[in-house]
């Protein structure tokens, strides 16, 4: 008998999957912070979990709160300033993924996470940048994952905080950011990746039971698709089981 899941389930499960076979992550808060927890106890045991508050390597025993979480310490491998995070193995060219989320995202993976509405007097106003400019102009790849929805996936972002492909094509190379930008984006219908040429968001696998239609309802512009649309692998027992029992006992994420 299949396992029943929620939509946050599937989308975590399939954001943990992604990771599978990367080395370093640099994870980002809510749900990239769960989604590289499962894949450490899953597809990537060797993953070396970084946070932007000095900890690289990072063995939680448990589901960190935030980025100043005292778990994240125990069983490091290495705690040093985030001066020398950055410096040393972001700017270095040494993460292979970062993982993130925010508020806005247009169809070439520029995310918002700082206003909502006009910047000098927003409807309402985001944490800002935190080290997410910096995460998605250095790493190697950038991972997206956030849920479908049109207040999220826009047509014009209300500000640009993080660099996906900028406008399109080679732009994004052409003023010499040294990061690959976005590759992949999950959410919670479906998956999608990034025109080679272009660098526009394209789908490329619905989750079970969900409908183009469905998806297209819930983004701003007009979705391309991939040439061979697939199905997303729903979760497996133990995954759901990782989540439910240890990573997210309450609920938090994955209701």
């Amino acid at each position: 008998m299949a396992a029943t899941y929620s939509a946050s389930e599937m989308m975590i499960v399939t954001a943990a999957r992604a990771l599978a076979g990367v080395r370093t992550v640099f994870v980002g808060v809510g749900l990239p912070n769960v989604a590289c927890n499962l894949a450490r106890r899953t597809v990537a045991p060797d993953l070396e979990l970084i946070y932007e508050s000095g900890v690289y390597g990072a063995r939680p025993a448990r589901l960190p709160l935030s980025i100043g979480d005292p778990t994240l310490v125990s069983g490091a491998l290495s705690v040093c300033s985030m001066v020398d995070l950055f410096g040393l193995y972001l700017q270095g060219g040494r993460i292979e993924v970062a993982f993130l989320g925010g508020a806005q995202i247009d169809r070439f993976g520029n995310m918002n996470t700082t206003v909502i509405g006009g910047y000098d007097r927003p409807k309402v106003r985001l944490p800002g940048s935190g080290g997410a400019c910096e995460i998605a102009t250095n790493a190697q790849q950038v991972f997206i994952v956030m849920r479908l929805g049109r207040r999220s996936f826009v047509e014009r972002l209300d500000f640009v905080t993080s660099p996906g492909h900028l406008g399109g094509g080679a732009e994004r190379a052409a003023l010499g950011l040294p990061g690959g930008g976005p590759q992949v984006v999950v959410t919670d219908k479906c998956v999608m990746g990034f025109d080679p040429a272009s660098r526009e968001m394209t789908v490329v696998s619905l989750h079970p039971g969900v409908t183009w239609e469905a998806v297209q309802a819930e983004v701003g512009w007009d979705l391309r698709a991939a040439a061979d649309v697939q199905e997303t692998p729903p979760p497996g027992t133990d995954e759901l089981r990782l989540l439910r029992e240890e990573l997210d006992p309450g609920g938090m994420y994955t209701q």
